[in-house]
């Protein structure tokens, strides 16, 4: 978490926790709880824009006796969003081998550009996994690219809840009520990719689009 007093963990360690967390029976399963863009922006220790320049699999640890495998993309940086106090240029990202334990596959060699965010380790390598945000750059909307720069960072203080059923009422006056899987059954539908949960001057958040107002279904999901 932002601001929390913890040592990064290794490479290692996660790959552990990870296969850990991994449900019985679930093989192939990778779950993640649902986050908006800006919450993942948020959570995030790095965030940047890059095209993927190679691919190698390398050992997860210097242990002989440890067999986990790990992904090392080789990047191009294009534009650094968060993280300038953690590292000042990737050059590598490193993510688990085995789907399983959230591989990210991405286009190595390509004109393909993403939006990548993830964590930096104890050891200074850039991790992420299928739990973080990681889009093509040509999927992202205007908005989200202009928020990536400011809207996104600067309100991190709100609260954003995911509805699944009505009502889904608003518990918190800094809480924004995220109602893609709702409306469209799916996560980054219109709502993700053209609002931001914004932060007022009284402490409290509310979707924010510019001058544009907010579409009414949104206002009628707090309603029985």
């Amino acid at each position: 978490m932002p601001g929390s007093p913890w040592t990064a963990p290794s490479w290692a360690l996660l790959l552990r926790l990870l296969a850990l967390l991994r449900p019985p029976g679930l093989g192939e399963a990778c779950s993640c709880a649902p986050a908006h863009p800006q919450q993942h922006v948020c959570r995030s220790a790095l965030v940047i824009r890059a095209k993927i320049s190679s691919e190698k699999v390398v050992p997860a640890s210097a242990d002989p006796a440890d067999t986990q495998k790990m992904l090392q993309y080789g990047i191009k940086q294009i534009k650094m969003f968060k993280g300038f106090e953690k590292v000042k240029d990737v050059q590598y990202i490193y993510t688990p081998f085995d789907s399983s334990l959230c591989g990210v596959k991405l286009e190595a060699n390509s004109q393909k550009q993403y939006l990548l965010t993830g964590q930096v380790l104890s050891d200074g390598k850039v991790f992420i996994h299928l739990c973080n945000y990681i889009e093509p750059w040509e999927d992202l909307s205007l908005l989200q690219r202009e928020s990536l720069n400011h809207h996104y960072h600067l309100n991190c203080g709100c609260q954003i809840t995911t509805c699944y059923t009505v009502p889904c009422p608003i518990s918190a006056p800094n809480e924004c009520l995220w109602t893609d899987w709702l409306l469209e059954r799916k996560l980054y539908g219109y709502q993700a990719q053209h609002y931001v949960c914004m932060k007022h001057v009284d402490g409290t958040c509310s979707w924010y689009r510019g001058h544009l107002p907010l579409r009414k279904e949104f206002v009628d999901i707090i309603q029985p």
